[in-house]
């Protein structure tokens, strides 16, 4: 079985659009905006924040807020799928800094690490609200 020229073009066409819609899926934006919730297991215990982020193409801010950590504004950035943040946590009258690092896993979840100052480290999950 031969196929025609105009046969092997479309068939050509047809691969190649697939291969391009599949390729424009793989880098479809990620948007975080919105209020979360995490659930933080760490060395010095756990916790459930309320994290709330504005997203403006890969620059994030935003405000974060936990019995344990206090009330703070954030600053991070976000890349594909990888998220980063931080702030300043008043830990006793010590500012400590606290970095956030996450991978976007779906439109409401996200996991990753915390380390707060060198003095603890842990994991999270975070749902949207």
């Amino acid at each position: 079985m031969t196929l025609k020229l105009t046969q092997r073009a479309a068939l050509f066409v047809a691969i190649f659009s697939f291969a391009a819609a599949l390729a424009y899926a793989g880098q479809a934006k990620v948007d975080i905006t919105g209020a979360w919730i995490f659930e933080v297991q760490t060395d010095a215990g756990t916790g459930t924040p309320t994290v709330t982020f504005k997203q403006d193409g890969e620059k994030l801010t935003g405000h974060y807020s936990s019995q344990t950590l206090g009330e703070a504004d954030l600053t991070g950035t976000i890349k594909g799928n990888d998220v980063t943040f931080n702030f300043t946590a008043d830990l006793q009258g010590q500012a400590v800094p606290v970095t956030y690092k996450a991978t976007v896993e779906g439109p409401a979840s996200m996991k990753g690490t915390i380390d707060i100052g060198g003095l603890a480290g842990g994991t999270f999950t975070g749902k949207r609200k």
